[in-house]
């Protein structure tokens, strides 16, 4: 294999590429807010969302400790893109005001998505999104010294997805051959290609790898009625 030199630059943005992810929370009023992100990541039946403290997400967030991690699939991509630019804070933030933002009360309805009901949070999930994981916060940690940025860390309570994308013969996979999310890479949505090749990790049984959290989501009742 080839060495290639590095060069040194400074980007702004460190968007490699990460799923889209579309974070359903409740605003004060009963209403649903709906905001696309991609800093986030997942460790068993947790997840790290980065978020603008400032954002209406975020506020949600903290406030009521729970919301909804709906995963687009590549052909959502229109409607993630009809909540771009878009906001649930009104009066608008002053630093979201400059980059073009302005308020939508209806996410929903302007993304031309479908709100279903929760089975352990009040925010709604999305129809439409093959995948759907309803989750409540942990702990909320600054990133940064201005305190602009909140990473969250989250529990999964609740997995949902299509039955397209299951493995066959399998209750609890997911089959990637079927499973194509949409990817944010430095501002630009992509979709996944064919497997390059096999995974040695693959020989590892899925199941070794189940933590407490799920025996723990399994004792969460039905608050919402």
């Amino acid at each position: 294999m080839k060495t290639v030199a590095h060069t040194a630059i400074e980007p702004g943005i460190l968007y490699f590429g990460t799923p889209v992810v579309l974070i359903s929370t409740t605003n004060e009023d009963g209403s649903a807010n709906l905001a696309p992100m991609s800093s986030a990541f997942w460790l068993g039946w947790r997840a790290m969302l980065g978020l603008g403290a400032r954002s209406k997400t975020a506020q949600n967030l903290v406030r009521t400790g729970e919301g909804v991690l709906n995963l687009p699939s590549a052909d959502l991509a229109p409607a993630v893109d009809r909540l771009a630019l878009t906001t649930g804070s009104d009066p608008v933030p002053a630093g979201k005001q400059e980059r073009g933002y302005f308020h939508v009360a209806d996410k929903f309805g302007r993304a031309g998505l479908t709100p279903v009901p929760s089975s352990t949070v009040r925010p709604p999930r999305v129809g439409e999104c093959p995948a759907a994981m309803e989750v409540v916060v942990e702990a909320a940690h600054p990133v940064g010294d201005d305190g602009g940025v909140l990473a969250f860390e989250v529990r999964v309570q609740r997995v949902f997805v299509h039955e397209s994308i299951r493995l066959d013969g399998t209750e609890d996979r997911i089959d990637p051959d079927r499973w194509r999310p949409l990817i944010m890479s430095f501002q630009k949505f992509y979709g996944l290609s064919s497997q390059v090749c096999p995974s040695t990790l693959a020989g590892i049984p899925e199941r070794l790898y189940r933590g407490p959290d799920i025996d723990r989501a399994r004792r969460v009742g039905l608050p919402l009625g």
